[in-house]
């Protein structure tokens, strides 16, 4: 499939390529994208930029590598650099501390923006400062296009669609499992996290995790409430899912997929896909034992609290966790993966005993830690945001890029705005299919 005609001279850039994630990205670009892409690596350092386009060019002899572009985090540096570009992938992060600069320059100058950040908080600031920008010039933003927050909104799309095409039916409640994780994040992503409370009060990051927070319209329908005894010890039981516990990409994962939502009531190009006025989502995480998923459960926020409230905490962590640029080594990639499952329930009364049924897997590629005090962390991601801080790296680059390819190829008929993976479609999916991130879903019995 070819790219889509345009006057700029490249069709795609990453800035930020001379970091771990985005080096990652660069490489799946080169071994993974059609040869004609014209595409360029960006950043601060000439040489680091050298060394990237250097690595790609062995991996795929092939093609042309890279072009290079210096760029300074400034205003005019990365406007100009979003001038130049269809599209642009940035990892330059801590986003709450470098990520504007991409976002503002994008926004203000058409140019179709993906990123890897899971900061809910930071997203809703974007959202208010530049969606007029967006659709006033025509670019179409995708924050948290990556491992936070693609999968759960394309699991629910996945699995709303066949409810919607088998029984004919809106969505009603909608479970999401995070069923296996082996890996860990990288120095850039810990880096996030210990730095999110020096920009961002914690009332104002609570608040970004609250229901439809991202919605561009409310939703006065409440997930099924909880019974008292899940509320005290954290642990859920589902058919089909198992004991759940807490998970830690709870809030800015539902933050995206409540925004989906409402983008799919309001966009008149997307309301095809609306799920249904009843529609509820929630997440969590396998949960291997009764103790263990208290023990989880009490640990994220016994953890988070710490790192909120005590910033002393926070500085000494940052001594034990990968430096941003660090992150695992290829052998260690290998034996990483991650693996959602989920269930629809059609929203038919009376019921029809029918459910929607999804897994979706990732094999080798996320990140680990060099110590285990980072695994405390990162514990409080329940607020802050979750999984990316847990694991990204090659299936970052996977997510991204091919969000990016999908708006480089599919006719997608958006016009600007700020909007969320699950706006890219059933393209996207497909395309992530055939780059590795499995996805299976199905109709059974409730």
């Amino acid at each position: 499939m070819t790219f889509k005609n345009h006057s700029r001279p490249y069709d795609l850039v990453v800035f930020g390529a001379t970091g771990y994630t985005g080096s990652l990205i660069a490489e799946h670009i080169t071994t993974r994208f059609p040869t004609d892409l014209k595409w360029a690596i960006a950043g601060r350092s000439a040489d680091k930029l050298r060394n990237v386009a250097e690595q790609c060019k062995a991996l795929n002899s092939g093609r042309q590598p890279p072009e290079i572009e210096v760029c300074n985090l400034n205003d005019a540096d990365v406007t100009a650099l979003a001038k130049k570009t269809f599209a642009l992938i940035t990892t330059v992060g801590p986003y709450a501390r470098y990520g504007e600069y991409a976002f503002k320059a994008c926004a203000e100058s058409g140019t179709h923006y993906f990123d890897c950040t899971g900061e809910a908080v930071w997203h809703a600031a974007m959202i208010r400062k530049y969606e007029a920008s967006a659709r006033a010039t025509g670019a179409c933003m995708f924050p948290q296009s990556a491992i936070e927050s693609a999968p759960s909104d394309l699991v629910t799309f996945s699995m709303a669609s066949l409810i919607r095409s088998e029984l004919s039916a809106p969505v009603g409640d909608v479970v999401v499992k995070i069923h296996e994780i082996r890996g860990a994040p990288s120095g850039g992503t810990l880096r996030t996290v210990l730095e999110l409370f020096d920009f961002f009060p914690w009332k104002e990051v609570a608040q970004s995790h609250k229901p439809y927070a991202l919605s561009p319209v409310p939703n006065p329908k409440k997930a099924p409430k909880p019974s008292l005894l899940s509320r005290l010890t954290g642990v859920y039981s589902m058919p089909k899912l198992g004991r759940m516990s807490t998970s830690m990409t709870a809030g800015a994962n539902t933050a995206v997929v409540h925004r989906t939502w409402g983008l799919f009531k309001k966009e008149p190009s997307l309301q095809k896909y609306f799920y249904g006025p009843n529609f509820t989502y929630r997440e969590f995480l396998r949960a291997k034992s009764y103790l263990g998923g208290m023990a989880m459960h009490y640990g994220i926020v016994v953890s988070g609290l710490l790192l909120v409230l005590f910033p002393p905490i926070r500085k000494l962590v940052r001594k034990y966790v990968y430096q941003p640029g660090e992150g695992t080594s290829k052998e260690a990639q290998k034996k990483e993966c991650i693996e959602f499952r989920g269930v629809a329930t059609p929203d038919i009364q009376p019921s029809i005993g029918k459910q929607a049924w999804c897994k979706a897997e990732f094999n080798g590629g996320l990140y680990y830690c060099k110590h285990p005090i980072c695994l405390y962390a990162y514990m409080p991601t329940c607020l802050v945001g979750g999984i990316s801080k847990l694991m990204t790296g090659i299936v970052t680059g996977v997510f991204a890029s091919q969000a990016a390819c999908t708006i480089l190829q599919d006719d997608l008929d958006l016009p600007g705005g700020i909007y969320t993976p699950a706006c890219l479609g059933q393209g996207y999916i497909d395309r992530l299919n055939k780059a590795g991130f499995k996805m299976e879903t199905k109709i059974v019995d409730a």
